[in-house]
């Protein structure tokens, strides 16, 4: 696909971390972006930024998604790029026992059902219904494209740490996707690939301690850092572009490995 003002794209969670880099990259290729994020004041400030529309929507509900998308494409047209990068993490264990008392703790299950219903359920809705929309277009040439769905899985599907049973959980069935997804909508002449990042600067890392930080960095290669949004939104961009590139998962980790804990 060759990026152009003829593109519309829609990041979830485009207002910070992972999906502001993404929405800044491709609205810097002259693409046309609309932000679903549920911070009103920071994603109207990345759409202005941008040249691009705002949507409030939560993910994980079917009437906001439904509004969100009618938002976005009566100003921007309907969209042949859809990246999913809403999402939120949680660290709780199967079963913890309090240290205290000795008390034993099963894991919320509300917790639970809340970080699947956001990562897991609100990707795939996105995903469905941006196809559903795609399948309206023209194919382009030379190969009839008619649109890419990227989903933002993480390292942790493969990785999972101590604590992070709901969150694995949700990025595995975000990966476990890829496949059947992109046979599914094969026929209609639209991609689906998922993305696997590893330690990166977003909100999620930014409200651990320094020292929870430097420790987690220390399992990363080479460059021996936090990845940038940015860098991210050049995956997301390389993908779009490189039409051959379809059903695949990629780690962009920097040969980093997830330590247990």
């Amino acid at each position: 696909m060759k990026l152009s003002s003829d593109i519309t794209a829609i990041v979830t969670g485009g207002a910070s971390g992972l999906g502001e880099g993404t929405a800044r990259t491709l609205a810097a290729n002259g693409v046309k972006v609309g932000i679903f994020d549920l911070n009103e004041e920071r994603g109207k400030k990345v759409a202005d930024d941008i040249g691009g529309i705002f949507a409030k929507v939560n993910v994980s509900d079917n009437d906001s998604v439904d509004e969100g998308f009618d938002h976005i494409r009566a100003a921007l047209g309907q969209e042949r790029i859809m990246v999913n990068c809403a999402g939120i993490g949680g660290g709780i264990k199967t079963v913890a026992r309090k240290r205290d008392t000795g008390e034993i703790v099963p894991h919320d299950p509300a917790a639970f059902i809340r970080i699947i219903n956001i990562n897991l359920i609100g990707s795939f809705l996105c995903a469905s219904k941006s196809a559903a929309g795609m399948m309206t277009l023209e194919p382009t040439e030379p190969d009839g494209e008619r649109g890419i769905v990227i989903n933002t899985a993480s390292v942790a599907a493969q990785d999972g740490q101590i604590g992070q049973l709901a969150y694995a959980a949700s990025k595995g069935g975000i990966l476990s996707m890829a496949l059947p997804m992109a046979r599914d909508l094969a026929r209609e002449g639209i991609r689906v690939n998922t993305i696997l990042p590893g330690f990166y600067e977003t909100p999620i890392y930014e409200q651990m301690k320094p020292e929870v930080k430097e420790a987690l960095r220390a399992h990363v290669q080479f460059p021996n850092r936090f990845g940038q949004p940015d860098e991210y939104g050049q995956l997301v961009k390389f993908m779009c572009e490189h039409v051959y590139m379809n059903a695949e998962y990629v780690r962009t980790d920097a040969g980093a490995r997830m330590p247990p804990r």
